[in-house]
């Protein structure tokens, strides 16, 4: 369990976490949870089946990256980045961004429709699905900043809307 110096804040607008850079390897994933959920114990207020959504889609996010771009090569990286762009006082907006290296031949997409047996063989391909359904809104943007290798990476970011923490006195 991990130790929160301070207890738990209401988010506010603007919030934002350190940006997290990992290794581009499969086996960091876990870390890659495992840090989310730290980092989600910060903020006061939120439910824990968004934490545990929020992690999901953070290492579902991160595989993709590492699976369908640079970012899974040796010395390739991906960048977590979170945030709380808005907060209102009915609910709260958690946004997370994972950033590649940028593109090799495949871009990541929604499996085309599979029958039952196809998804109960299915190995691979369910990440963005189930960031689609654990996600409020979600999608892909090319990232501005520049990549390992000075080429333009893709960005997979989705958001979580949950009621805005208020602390009773």
């Amino acid at each position: 369990m991990p130790v929160v110096s301070q207890s738990p804040t209401p988010a506010y607008p603007g919030r934002r976490w350190a940006a997290r850079l990992y290794p581009g390897r499969a086996a960091i994933t876990a870390r890659v949870r495992a840090d989310m959920r730290e980092d989600l114990a910060e903020l006061g207020g939120i439910p824990d089946d968004l934490v545990a959504s929020a992690a999901l889609c953070a290492s579902e996010a991160f595989a993709n990256a590492v699976a369908h771009s640079r970012s899974g090569r040796p010395d390739g990286t991906v960048m977590r980045i979170l945030s709380t762009p808005v907060v209102t006082t009915r609910e709260t907006t958690l946004r997370l961004s994972v950033i590649d290296d940028g593109p090799v031949d495949s871009r990541p997409m929604i499996p085309a429709q599979r029958t039952a047996e196809e998804w109960e063989d299915a190995e691979r391909g369910r990440g963005l699905l189930l960031i689609d359904r654990l996600a409020t809104e979600w999608g892909t943007q090319r990232w501005a900043g520049t990549g390992t290798h000075g080429v333009l990476g893709t960005v997979i970011w989705a958001e979580f809307t949950y009621p805005t923490f208020r602390e009773t006195v």
